[in-house]
């Protein structure tokens, strides 16, 4: 059985999961849509090198990413700092 994939802080990835990944055009966020783990899945999915993360981008598209390079998104310091900006 393999292990569950972790972010850059350790932290188990799971589908549905919101991560965020530094890119050349800023922070991307996307929602975990799958977890590759072995060959076979990732021949099934066109991924190569797995483990991989394919997630669904804010334009919708999916891309794939090493587990490592992956932080879970804070939704609560996101809602608090639109909070201070409104008061």
């Amino acid at each position: 059985m393999h292990e569950q994939p972790q972010d850059k802080n350790a932290k188990p990835i799971s589908e549905g999961d919101m991560v965020t990944v530094k890119s050349r055009n800023g922070d991307v966020e996307g929602e975990v849509q799958k977890i590759v783990l072995t060959v076979a899945e990732a021949d099934r999915e066109g991924v190569k090198n797995p483990p991989k993360i394919i997630l669904k981008d804010q334009q919708g598209r999916l891309v794939q990413h090493n587990p490592e390079t992956l932080e879970h998104a804070d939704r609560q310091q996101e809602y608090q700092s639109s909070n201070e900006v409104g008061a």
